[in-house]
């Protein structure tokens, strides 16, 4: 019997935990802590459809985040966010075949919020084999249920295709690259948090690695002193306190980040009052390790405070290796 197979076996007749096999009485308590205060949004799909990028996207707009969640656990952990005190409101819960037998039991447990009168959504991401197998071959990574990729992607759908029919929201990312669904994430199932706001994405890049084809706005950071040149900085990135102190402190990286601050807060209501509610603003330098990332850290904490604008950051070309 192979390793797989005896998991699968062990998994048969399993019951859902304890926290599952309450009174009515009690569950129909546990709703009335929950209904009314938890956004909650269940997110599910094929392995390798975007299902990273889409929940990172619900985590940039303020939501509690778990990544691959056993469903035994999801009970539970909906009783953790109805306690009082909790600070939870707004959750997105990630399950998928990396959960191995304990997939299967999401259904048992989504069926187990309806009953307990836990409003949620089901999101459903998916792709069609050939950009799935794409996918799979420039990661390199093996496929979760199947050391043969198109076996695995068939296992999968099958196996999925109950919880699929279930789905609220229906997601095929085919043909769209991460930031495309990030972008629709954000202004469809997102839509109503950015209502009056502007989601404004920051990203630093590398000019030697490419423009990033998403962005709305580039602005080009390398009128600045390179800390690459510098020692005892080349080996460090713009995360580091004596880089940005290289870069930030400087006079006119000071005036330059005024002046994009001021090019935000002058075109955010412009931007609404045309209903775009999402600006990738993208900075960059020779490699996106050092002056580009500093001055986005820095960026980043001058507008969090603005009104009308939620702020993300994310460092495209922050790991790639140096060389000249």
């Amino acid at each position: 019997m192979t390793d797989r197979a005896k998991r699968d076996k062990a998994c048969v007749g399993k019951e859902m935990p304890a926290t599952s096999r309450r009174s009515p009485s009690a569950e129909k308590g546990s709703a009335k802590k929950t209904e009314n205060k938890l956004d909650l949004t269940v997110i599910t799909g094929l392995s390798g459809a975007g299902k990273s990028e889409a929940v990172a996207t619900f985590e940039d707009m303020g939501y509690f985040c778990i990544d691959n969640l056993p469903p035994q656990m999801l009970p539970g952990a909906i009783e953790l966010f109805s306690l009082e005190g909790s600070r939870v409101s707004q959750a997105a819960l990630v399950f998928d075949a990396r959960g191995g037998c304990y997939f299967d039991e999401l259904g048992r447990a989504l069926e187990y919020l309806r009953k307990s009168g836990v409003d949620f959504r089901l999101l459903y991401l998916e792709a069609d084999e050939e950009a799935l197998v794409a996918r799979y071959q420039a990661t390199r990574r093996p496929h979760p249920l199947s050391t043969d990729l198109h076996e695995g992607i068939e296992k999968e759908r099958s196996l999925l295709s109950p919880l699929r029919a279930q789905a609220d929201v229906v997601i095929d990312t085919t043909n769209l690259s991460p930031w495309e669904l990030r972008r629709w994430v954000a202004e469809t199932l997102l839509a109503d948090r950015l209502e009056g706001q502007l989601f404004v994405s920051l990203q630093s890049f590398g000019y030697r690695h490419g423009l990033p084809d998403e962005a709305d706005m580039v602005l080009d950071t390398r009128f600045l002193p390179n800390p690459h040149w510098v020692e005892q900085l080349r080996r460090k990135s713009g995360l580091d306190a004596a880089v940005k102190d290289f870069v930030v402190e400087r006079a006119d990286a000071q005036e330059f980040l005024d002046q994009v601050v001021g090019l935000v807060r002058f075109t955010a209501p412009r931007f609404l009052a045309e209903e775009k509610r999402r600006l990738v603003l993208a900075l960059g330098c020779t490699g996106g390790r050092h002056r580009s990332v500093a001055l986005v850290e820095e960026l980043a904490q001058r507008l969090k405070n603005e009104s009308g604008v939620v702020v993300s950051v994310s460092h495209r070309d922050i790991d790639k290796s140096e060389r000249r």
